[in-house]
């Protein structure tokens, strides 16, 4: 699969010619906007190159860019403690280079490392790419691969040259990293060079291609489907996996719907989804079906299937309800009114405090969780933001105390 790449310098997304951080540079835009739109590929990833060059950081940006996409993220963290609060930021995994030490990676959930490996010619290098170690990339796989889950190595020399990619030391390198996955950057051009590293069992981390327009995103994202001959089965989901139809799709209609923004898909029922954008592409492990998931504006667009249940259901009615509800109704007046909207608040989580049986407690919760989803939503911020928000949080390795804070003077109990 391609991990589309987004290298930050002075917060701009930038790329860099042959590694060299005083040469040649191409400004690749808005971090931001590039990691919504790099999104549909599943995971990305963020290096923050000021910090690993010791010239700043961009850490709030990229604390920022962990809420918009999958993110992996590396640069400059150099010590347990940054790599830990990038994972508790939200992140899904850290990427680590000079930090890859005994005393750190202890302190780290192994299946959340990734080990960077910069290569020159096979010699490991580190600091931005400027210091030499004497070390091959094989050593350091074999030293590294018990105690890190992935690693993702660059071939420095040919990293933004547009020069393709040298397969032969990529099979090796497949063959050496045990049950860790591998992914390789520094030169992947072509959907083709995506597809026979995906045969490898390698993820392509995609960079200058796709800010020059060499490749679009939508080929590479659909490369992997290069590897089988004709359609392949596809599900259809919405954007939190539930499942809307099956169809069948190929390299061209998947790259079709995320470079023209729009499915391009009709299932077996003769529901189309034309014009819903592509939200996500996963692709099965043995490349036999793929999974689409769209962005579905309109909950009721296939009636037959259970779109939305319980909390994010909800979540669609009130937000219809806002925007159409009659003046006077119950939920406009929770939206209008926030010292009413307070005060249920308030009642509602006092009576599930005091439920005595279990179903009691369920239909207490109901109400707190209508309230609060109110609440949320009359501050801007949707139910999937909830959603969200809760995902990030499981992903949280340190946790937080929980003490109680005291009740602000004035505050309903």
């Amino acid at each position: 699969m391609v991990i589309p790449s987004i290298d930050i310098m002075n917060g701009r997304a930038v790329q860099l010619i042959g590694g060299d951080p005083d040469g040649e540079v191409l400004d690749g835009g808005d971090p931001r906007e590039l990691a919504a739109r790099f999104s549909v590929a599943g995971q990305i990833a963020v290096i923050d190159l000021d910090a690993a060059l010791g010239r700043g950081s961009n850490r709030e940006l990229i604390q920022e860019l962990v809420t918009i996409a999958p993110c992996r993220v590396g640069g400059g963290l150099r010590d347990a403690d940054a790599a830990l609060s990038m994972l508790d930021a939200g992140a899904h995994h850290v990427i680590l280079g000079t930090a890859l030490t005994d005393e750190v990676l202890r302190e780290l959930p192994r299946g959340r490392v990734c080990a960077a490996l910069d290569a020159v010619h096979g010699e490991v290098v580190t600091h931005g790419w400027q210091t030499k170690t004497g070390r091959s990339v094989g050593d350091r796989i074999a030293e590294l691969r018990d105690r890190v889950g992935s690693f993702l190595v660059t071939f420095v020399e040919r990293e933004g040259r547009m020069g393709g990619i040298d397969l032969t030391p990529v099979e090796e390198l497949a063959a050496a990293v045990g049950d860790c996955s591998l992914t390789v950057a520094g030169g992947v051009t072509t959907p083709d060079e995506i597809a026979a590293l995906d045969e490898i069992g390698a993820d392509a981390q995609l960079g200058m291609a796709l800010y020059r327009g060499e490749i679009s995103l939508g080929e590479a994202v659909a490369a992997p489907m290069r590897r089988k001959t004709g359609a392949i089965s596809t599900i259809i989901t919405d954007q939190l996996g539930v499942a809307l139809g099956h169809s069948f799709s190929d390299a061209g209609s998947i790259a079709a719907s995320i470079d023209e923004d729009g499915a391009r898909f009709t299932d077996e029922r003769g529901d189309a989804y034309a014009g819903m954008p592509v939200a996500n592409v996963a692709y099965c492990g043995a490349r036999e079906s793929v999974r689409v998931s769209v962005r579905v504006s309109d909950p009721g667009v296939h009636r037959e299937y259970p779109v939305r249940h319980g909390c994010s259901a909800l979540g669609r009615t009130l937000e219809a309800r806002r925007a159409e509800a009659p003046e006077g109704s119950y939920t406009k007046r929770l939206f209008d009114d926030a010292e009413l909207l307070a005060s249920k608040l308030s009642e509602e989580t006092r009576e599930l405090l005091e439920a005595d049986t279990a179903g009691e407690a369920a239909w207490e919760a109901a109400d707190v969780i209508y309230f609060a989803l109110v609440a949320a939503m009359s501050r801007g911020a949707s139910c999937d933001d909830v959603e969200a928000e809760l995902d990030r949080r499981t992903r949280r390795v340190r946790r937080r105390k929980g003490d109680a804070k005291p009740a602000p003077e004035g505050s309903h109990s």
